[in-house]
């Protein structure tokens, strides 16, 4: 993963986490339902898989993965 990408979800996981704000005014942020490690991000008719990556912050777990090709991290909380 690019350096980029990594400080994107850290930054997007953090304010989600700390502050209840699932928004960011740089990339798009779309809530998944609780428990999802990956989903199939659909782009006109191709699919693009995306893995979630294991974060935690002040006690919560939550799962985050970015689509570089919109420009969106998706989220999906495991608990907290």
């Amino acid at each position: 993963m690019q350096s980029e990408e990594k400080t994107i979800l850290q930054r997007v996981v953090e304010n989600s986490v700390r502050t209840g704000n699932v928004s960011d005014e740089h990339v798009k942020v779309t809530n998944l339902p609780k428990g999802k490690t990956s989903y199939v991000e659909q782009i006109g008719v191709d699919g693009h898989s995306i893995m979630l990556k294991e974060y935690r912050v002040d006690g919560t777990v939550i799962y985050a993965g970015y689509g570089s090709r919109s420009g969106t991290v998706y989220l999906s909380l495991i608990n907290g």
